[in-house]
């Protein structure tokens, strides 16, 4: 009996497949015979009706080759940017190339990670994103490695594609790898099992990571994908990690299924899923014993569970919980600045007002802007 093709690929209305610099480039020259299958691949599926957005690295590594840089253009910040202006150019160049072929036209996205952590930028970005596809294009996303720095950036691009998944409106994203999906111990090793379909990344399901990248030209490794993971699931999206080594990988998933698929939640809602996406708190909010067992059953942070401030930070911008044990939380939009949340710590609202000298706001942090995490 032949195997039924995998419901990610069938039932995608608009797909994000995200390519890592090791399956793309080896030895600083473009894979272009695993390129061209691949190529073919996404063709397919968009004759089938399935809108196609990539998630693409290598600019780094073939600017490297390109300039002759040492260490594939990592041996600094200066020789990555460098590497990256250059390569940029390359890889647009690439996928133009092979997308073409099949009468496709690639469209070049460069993104930081400040255009998706500020909710107007990531509207704007959401609009570019929807935009290009309604006119037909296929849109190459990257991370703007010629400006970013390690402050402002993603550092991997399996987050970068849930989170492009997450601003397009995808149904599902796919991360090629070169493994074959979740294994619940390290794959080298005897009788380690590959899950099949992963139904929340609980914190167990973290502790099967391996943070390791082999290839010395990718910034991921499995702990990536399981942020990615978690980013997706909020968002409603389904992720897949399959692997990507082989010639025509998406053909060789649909046909075999082999991969690891990370069920998204039923009940994502999109300002909650993008919170939860977000990667830069701009401060630490630490709460007591009571106030995380409340925060536990959905209850909005208060001053009066403050136990530490951590960061200078305004209203409105996001910041991390965490709990007396350093346990972290989750996240959220704070209702006031770093210095009034100091001003009011572990106050109860009606000592609020002498010290703040207005009425108190209800929460230093409604429910409805948090998430758990």
């Amino acid at each position: 009996m032949a195997r039924a093709v995998p419901h990610e690929l069938t039932a995608s209305r608009r797909l994000v497949v995200k390519v890592g610099s090791a399956l793309l480039v080896e030895d600083g020259a473009p894979r272009a015979d695993w390129l061209a299958t691949l190529a073919e691949d996404l063709a397919t599926l968009r004759s089938g009706g399935t809108e196609i957005i990539v998630v693409s690295s290598g600019a780094i590594a073939l600017g490297a080759a390109k300039l002759g840089m040492a260490k594939g253009g990592r041996g600094s910040l200066a020789d990555a940017q460098a590497a990256a202006s250059v390569g940029q150019v390359e890889l647009a160049r690439l996928w133009a190339d092979n997308l073409g072929r099949h009468d496709l036209t690639a469209a070049q996205m460069l993104v930081t990670l400040g255009d998706l952590e500020d909710r107007r930028r990531y509207l704007n970005a959401s609009a570019t994103l929807q935009r290009l596809i309604e006119a037909g294009a296929v849109p190459v996303v990257n991370e703007n490695d010629s400006v970013a720095t390690e402050e402002i950036r993603f550092g991997d691009n399996d987050r970068l594609a849930a989170r492009v998944a997450q601003a397009a409106g995808a149904d599902a994203v796919i991360l090629l790898s070169d493994v074959d999906g979740l294994y619940d111990r390290d794959p080298r090793e005897d009788g380690a099992v590959r899950l099949e379909r992963v139904e929340g990344v609980t914190p167990e399901i973290i502790a099967m990571a391996d943070t390791s990248s082999t290839s010395g030209l990718g910034s991921g490794g499995m702990l990536a994908k399981l942020q990615a993971a978690r980013i997706a699931e909020r968002a409603g999206i389904s992720l897949v990690v399959a692997n990507g080594t082989h010639l025509s990988p998406l053909k060789r998933y649909r046909e075999t299924g082999v991969g690891t698929v990370f069920v998204p939640q039923a009940d994502a809602s999109a300002r909650k899923a993008w919170l939860a996406g977000r990667l830069a708190p701009a401060g630490v909010l630490t709460v007591d014993d009571g106030c995380a067992e409340a925060l536990a059953k959905g209850a909005s942070l208060l001053a009066a569970g403050l136990a530490e401030i951590e960061g200078e930070f305004s209203r409105g911008d996001l910041v991390a919980i965490f709990g007396p044990n350093g346990e972290r939380l989750g996240q959220g939009l704070v209702e006031y600045s770093a210095a009034e949340c100091r001003a009011i710590l572990g106050l109860r609202e009606e000592q609020q007002e002498a010290k703040l000298g207005y009425a108190p706001r209800a929460a230093v942090i409604h429910r409805d802007h948090m998430v758990q995490a």
